[in-house]
Protein backbone atom coordinates (compact mmCIF):
# COMPACT_ATOMS: atom_id res chain seq x y z
CA UNK A 1 0.00 0.00 0.00
CA UNK A 2 1.04 3.22 -0.77
CA UNK A 3 1.99 5.84 2.26
CA UNK A 4 1.18 9.30 1.73
CA UNK A 5 2.28 11.59 4.94
CA UNK A 6 -0.39 13.70 6.75
CA UNK A 7 1.36 17.47 6.99
CA UNK A 8 -0.05 17.84 10.60
CA UNK A 9 0.63 17.01 13.93
CA UNK A 10 -3.15 17.96 15.36
CA UNK A 11 -4.61 14.50 16.51
CA UNK A 12 -7.79 15.93 16.01
CA UNK A 13 -7.24 15.99 12.34
CA UNK A 14 -5.61 12.79 11.78
CA UNK A 15 -7.90 11.15 13.34
CA UNK A 16 -10.59 12.48 11.18
CA UNK A 17 -8.19 11.59 7.73
CA UNK A 18 -7.91 8.26 9.03
CA UNK A 19 -11.24 7.31 9.08
CA UNK A 20 -11.89 9.13 6.13
CA UNK A 21 -9.20 7.63 4.15
CA UNK A 22 -9.72 4.16 5.93
CA UNK A 23 -10.87 2.39 2.08
CA UNK A 24 -8.33 4.64 0.01
CA UNK A 25 -5.37 2.50 -1.76
CA UNK A 26 -2.77 4.56 1.12
CA UNK A 27 -2.07 4.29 4.07
CA UNK A 28 -1.74 7.43 5.72
CA UNK A 29 1.24 8.66 8.51
CA UNK A 30 1.65 11.72 10.18
CA UNK A 31 4.39 13.59 9.84
CA UNK A 32 6.17 13.27 12.57
CA UNK A 33 5.72 9.36 12.29
CA UNK A 34 7.23 9.82 8.80
CA UNK A 35 10.45 11.36 10.34
CA UNK A 36 10.30 15.13 9.57
CA UNK A 37 11.51 16.77 12.61
CA UNK A 38 11.11 20.45 11.28
CA UNK A 39 8.64 23.47 11.85
CA UNK A 40 6.34 24.83 9.75
CA UNK A 41 5.71 28.32 9.71
CA UNK A 42 1.66 29.36 8.51
CA UNK A 43 2.21 32.90 7.02
CA UNK A 44 -0.11 32.35 4.07
CA UNK A 45 -3.06 34.66 3.75
CA UNK A 46 -5.32 32.15 2.34
CA UNK A 47 -6.47 28.28 3.45
CA UNK A 48 -5.33 27.66 0.16
CA UNK A 49 -1.72 28.95 0.50
CA UNK A 50 -1.45 27.97 4.04
CA UNK A 51 -1.94 23.82 2.82
CA UNK A 52 0.52 24.43 0.02
CA UNK A 53 2.99 25.71 2.61
CA UNK A 54 2.74 22.83 4.77
CA UNK A 55 2.63 20.09 1.77
CA UNK A 56 5.47 21.87 0.26
CA UNK A 57 7.72 22.07 3.03
CA UNK A 58 6.93 18.71 3.94
CA UNK A 59 6.99 17.48 0.93
CA UNK A 60 11.03 19.06 0.42
CA UNK A 61 12.26 17.03 3.64
CA UNK A 62 10.41 13.53 2.65
CA UNK A 63 9.18 13.45 -0.76
CA UNK A 64 6.55 10.54 -1.67
CA UNK A 65 2.81 11.79 -1.43
CA UNK A 66 1.83 14.72 1.07
CA UNK A 67 -1.52 15.90 2.38
CA UNK A 68 -1.84 19.07 3.63
CA UNK A 69 -4.81 20.83 5.05
CA UNK A 70 -5.94 24.03 6.46
CA UNK A 71 -8.89 24.42 7.90
CA UNK A 72 -11.36 26.99 9.72
CA UNK A 73 -14.38 28.92 11.23
CA UNK A 74 -15.21 31.72 8.89
CA UNK A 75 -18.10 33.68 10.15
CA UNK A 76 -20.91 35.56 7.87
CA UNK A 77 -21.39 38.80 10.02
CA UNK A 78 -17.41 39.00 11.19
CA UNK A 79 -16.26 39.63 7.45
CA UNK A 80 -14.90 35.33 7.32
CA UNK A 81 -12.90 35.66 10.79
CA UNK A 82 -11.54 34.15 12.65
CA UNK A 83 -10.76 32.24 9.36
CA UNK A 84 -7.24 31.32 8.74
CA UNK A 85 -6.57 32.66 12.37
CA UNK A 86 -9.10 30.28 14.09
CA UNK A 87 -6.57 28.38 15.93
CA UNK A 88 -4.64 30.90 17.32
CA UNK A 89 -6.77 34.34 16.99
CA UNK A 90 -7.01 33.93 20.45
CA UNK A 91 -3.31 33.38 21.66
CA UNK A 92 -1.08 30.96 20.66
CA UNK A 93 -1.63 29.30 23.93
CA UNK A 94 -5.80 29.83 24.33
CA UNK A 95 -7.81 26.31 24.84
CA UNK A 96 -10.89 26.02 22.38
CA UNK A 97 -13.31 26.91 25.47
CA UNK A 98 -11.04 29.87 25.16
CA UNK A 99 -11.24 30.56 21.70
CA UNK A 100 -15.04 29.84 21.72
CA UNK A 101 -15.82 32.52 24.51
CA UNK A 102 -13.62 35.49 22.08
CA UNK A 103 -15.78 34.25 19.69
CA UNK A 104 -19.20 34.73 21.47
CA UNK A 105 -18.21 38.03 22.66
CA UNK A 106 -17.28 39.23 18.88
CA UNK A 107 -20.66 38.21 17.65
CA UNK A 108 -22.68 39.59 21.05
CA UNK A 109 -23.29 42.69 18.92
CA UNK A 110 -25.56 40.63 16.42
CA UNK A 111 -28.31 39.33 16.72
CA UNK A 112 -27.92 35.10 17.10
CA UNK A 113 -30.14 34.79 14.01
CA UNK A 114 -27.49 36.19 11.68
CA UNK A 115 -24.26 33.59 13.43
CA UNK A 116 -24.62 31.95 9.75
CA UNK A 117 -20.66 30.60 9.69
CA UNK A 118 -18.88 27.79 7.21
CA UNK A 119 -16.34 25.25 8.19
CA UNK A 120 -13.84 25.83 5.26
CA UNK A 121 -10.97 23.18 4.30
CA UNK A 122 -8.59 23.29 1.84
CA UNK A 123 -6.47 20.34 0.76
CA UNK A 124 -3.25 20.47 -0.73
CA UNK A 125 -1.99 16.79 -2.26
CA UNK A 126 1.83 16.69 -3.61
CA UNK A 127 2.48 13.72 -5.95
CA UNK A 128 5.95 12.19 -5.75
CA UNK A 129 7.19 13.76 -9.03
CA UNK A 130 6.16 17.04 -7.55
CA UNK A 131 2.94 17.98 -9.04
CA UNK A 132 0.25 19.35 -6.96
CA UNK A 133 -3.39 19.23 -6.31
CA UNK A 134 -5.56 21.76 -4.45
CA UNK A 135 -9.32 21.68 -3.38
CA UNK A 136 -11.69 23.44 -1.17
CA UNK A 137 -14.37 21.87 0.65
CA UNK A 138 -17.23 23.66 2.71
CA UNK A 139 -19.87 22.91 5.41
CA UNK A 140 -22.50 25.56 6.47
CA UNK A 141 -24.31 26.12 9.27
CA UNK A 142 -24.60 29.04 12.65
CA UNK A 143 -22.50 29.35 15.59
CA UNK A 144 -24.89 28.39 19.06
CA UNK A 145 -24.92 30.66 22.09
CA UNK A 146 -24.57 27.20 24.02
CA UNK A 147 -21.89 24.46 23.17
CA UNK A 148 -23.23 20.74 23.23
CA UNK A 149 -21.68 17.61 22.48
CA UNK A 150 -19.17 15.63 23.16
CA UNK A 151 -17.77 14.08 19.52
CA UNK A 152 -15.44 15.90 17.10
CA UNK A 153 -12.98 18.76 18.52
CA UNK A 154 -12.29 22.15 18.09
CA UNK A 155 -14.87 24.21 16.77
CA UNK A 156 -17.61 21.39 16.68
CA UNK A 157 -19.39 21.82 20.05
CA UNK A 158 -20.44 25.03 18.66
CA UNK A 159 -21.57 24.46 14.79
CA UNK A 160 -24.94 23.97 14.75
CA UNK A 161 -26.20 21.88 11.69
CA UNK A 162 -29.76 23.39 11.17
CA UNK A 163 -30.70 20.25 9.19
CA UNK A 164 -29.58 18.03 11.57
CA UNK A 165 -30.92 19.87 14.84
CA UNK A 166 -27.47 19.41 16.40
CA UNK A 167 -24.36 20.85 16.48
CA UNK A 168 -21.46 19.50 14.88
CA UNK A 169 -20.29 17.82 18.40
CA UNK A 170 -23.66 15.99 18.83
CA UNK A 171 -24.19 14.13 15.94
CA UNK A 172 -22.61 10.47 14.69
CA UNK A 173 -19.05 10.71 13.88
CA UNK A 174 -19.93 8.59 10.98
CA UNK A 175 -22.24 11.13 9.46
CA UNK A 176 -19.58 13.80 10.33
CA UNK A 177 -17.51 11.65 8.25
CA UNK A 178 -19.79 12.20 5.32
CA UNK A 179 -21.20 15.92 5.62
CA UNK A 180 -18.20 17.85 6.91
CA UNK A 181 -15.81 20.80 5.51
CA UNK A 182 -12.98 17.98 5.65
CA UNK A 183 -14.64 15.09 3.87
CA UNK A 184 -16.05 17.29 1.23
CA UNK A 185 -12.62 18.33 0.32
CA UNK A 186 -11.11 15.06 0.75
CA UNK A 187 -13.63 14.02 -1.65
CA UNK A 188 -13.15 16.45 -4.01
CA UNK A 189 -9.01 15.43 -3.93
CA UNK A 190 -9.65 12.21 -4.92
CA UNK A 191 -11.47 12.99 -7.98
CA UNK A 192 -8.40 15.27 -9.19
CA UNK A 193 -5.96 12.47 -8.60
CA UNK A 194 -4.59 11.19 -11.40
CA UNK A 195 -6.45 7.71 -12.33
CA UNK A 196 -4.31 5.17 -11.76
CA UNK A 197 -2.43 6.40 -8.84
CA UNK A 198 -4.55 7.41 -6.88
CA UNK A 199 -6.61 3.98 -6.04
CA UNK A 200 -9.84 3.83 -4.77
CA UNK A 201 -11.53 6.81 -3.98
CA UNK A 202 -10.44 8.90 -0.49
CA UNK A 203 -13.73 9.83 0.55
CA UNK A 204 -16.97 9.05 -0.20
CA UNK A 205 -18.48 11.69 -2.27
CA UNK A 206 -19.94 13.87 -0.06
Amino acid sequence: MTVMVLATENEGKIGEFLALARHSGFELVSMRAAGFTGTIVEDGKTYEENALIKARTVHRRLGGWVLADDSGLSVDVLDGAPGIYSARFAGENATYPDKIAQLHAWLAPFPPETWQASFVCAIAIIQPDGREEVVRGTCRGYIARQAAGSNGFGYDPIFFLPEYGQTMAQIDPALKNQISHRARALALAAQVLPHGLSGPNLAARA
